[in-house]
């Protein structure tokens, strides 16, 4: 194991400068963070939170809540004793709950002063960019009248996204969104460990700098309270997400949230991996829903992995998908696997008319991220110019089709064929 590992805190350990130096925060509670064993809110546990927040706003630390916790509010209200597994049932706990989060947090910060404003997401609003803008200048104004903004997914309403990852993942969204200096993941667990934490022997990550510090964890996928959806793959994932995008993450329990915003040893902190990236870039990776397929070239392959150059025309294959100008596609190698993903510039039916066009780009190089991390043999030789395949159908039947029925799809046009 390459992280720094620790059983705990050993005498007086330096302060984390990044928590200190920062000046916005996220925030990221679970839901066994704010409930009792029995699923109902415990004001008690939102109390102790909203104090430690309160105090960290009051130094002139913007904060930002992401808050799981409306669907296990709603439990015992309804007479639920554990977190039904029907949609139908969830969505009804949550509109209970919902209500009673919201206003357990307005009453507690109003201790302080504070007014609370709430925001629901779902996974759609965020997959969409003219969504994603919105959300941005929503969450900004109410920092800037002096709100605590508190974020939660919006489970009423959500289908497919009501797993969106526990709010880890949209927390580090969120966090990208509103410029965040530092995320803060609060769990029941006291940071990452390199093993199952019950386990004896097991022992602590004091800091991850990078992936090669994970080599060799095991990473639990499932929480122990059984009222959250997450787990402690969902909190890796997010902090990935944050760090690359140059936001440095604390993990720990939420019984340590004072000693994490004071800067002091606690939980795992994920250092920051990368640069603060364009808005739609990181929407582009972790956020956007691709409306179809592009199949290059081992060229153009070579050229958009690396950022070395736009995608153009000549470096088309085949289009999968009915895309306009402006949606995301994925763009694949000639075996199918995904290499980056982009911004396309043209039409799905413009293609063919631009067959062995080496001046017209596809995808512009600032729209485009490389997904794969693995070195790339150097470009070859442009290829000479192929014709294009066009297969058009919706967005709707292409986001449902696995590369295996679309392949099964394609074999079985090609014997009706005269």
């Amino acid at each position: 194991m390459n992280g720094t590992a620790s059983t705990g805190s050993t005498g007086e350990q330096p302060l984390r400068t990044d928590v200190l130096n920062a000046r916005r925060i996220v925030v990221k509670v679970g839901s066994s963070s704010l409930t009792t064993a029995a699923g109902g809110l415990d004001s008690d546990r939102v109390d102790a939170l909203v104090d430690v927040l309160a105090r960290t706003r009051a130094a002139g630390t913007e904060v930002v809540l992401v808050s799981s916790g409306a669907i296990a509010a709603g439990l015992a209200p309804l007479g639920l004793t554990e977190r039904p597994r029907d949609l139908a049932r969830q969505q009804a706990a949550a509109c209970v709950g919902q209500g009673l989060l919201v206003a357990r947090y307005t009453a507690s910060f109003a201790r302080y002063g504070l007014r609370v404003g709430q925001v629901l997401l779902t996974a759609d609003d965020i997959s969409r960019r003219t969504h994603y803008r919105n959300a941005y200048r929503a969450l900004a104004q109410v920092l800037t009248m002096g709100a605590v903004p508190v974020v939660n997914e919006n489970d009423t309403v959500a289908t497919a996204e009501i797993k969106f990852g526990d709010n880890d993942r949209l927390a580090a969204l969120v966090a990208h969104l509103v410029r965040a200096d530092l995320l803060v993941l609060l769990s029941d667990v006291d940071g990452l460990y390199d093993g199952d934490p019950g386990r004896p022997g097991s022992q602590r990550l004091r800091e991850v700098r990078g992936r090669q510090d994970l080599a060799g964890v095991e990473i639990g996928s499932a929480g122990r309270s059984g009222v959250g959806t997450g787990g402690m793959v969902t909190k890796v994932e997010a902090a990935r997400i944050a760090t690359d995008a140059g936001i440095p993450v604390v993990l720990t329990a939420a019984r340590h949230a004072t000693d994490a915003l004071a800067g002091r040893e606690t939980g795992t902190f994920f250092h920051r991996t990368g640069e603060r990236a364009a808005d739609h870039l990181l929407w582009l990776e972790h956020a956007s829903s691709p409306r179809g397929a592009v199949r290059l070239t081992a060229h153009a392959v070579s050229t958009v992995a690396q950022r070395r150059g736009p995608l153009l025309a000549d470096g088309v294959t085949r289009v999968d998908g009915d895309f306009v100008a402006g949606d995301p596609v994925e763009l694949q190698d000639e075996s199918g696997r995904v290499v980056a993903r982009g911004l396309v510039g043209l039409d799905a039916r413009e293609l063919p008319r631009l067959q062995g066009d080496s001046t017209r780009e596809v995808v512009h190089q600032d729209d485009l991220v490389p997904l794969v991390t693995t070195a790339l043999p150097p470009a070859p030789a442009p290829p000479p110019p192929t014709r294009v395949r066009i297969r058009i159908h919706s967005a709707e039947e292409y986001a449902r089709s696995s590369p295996q029925a679309q392949a099964t799809a394609r074999g079985a046009r090609a014997q009706a064929r005269p």
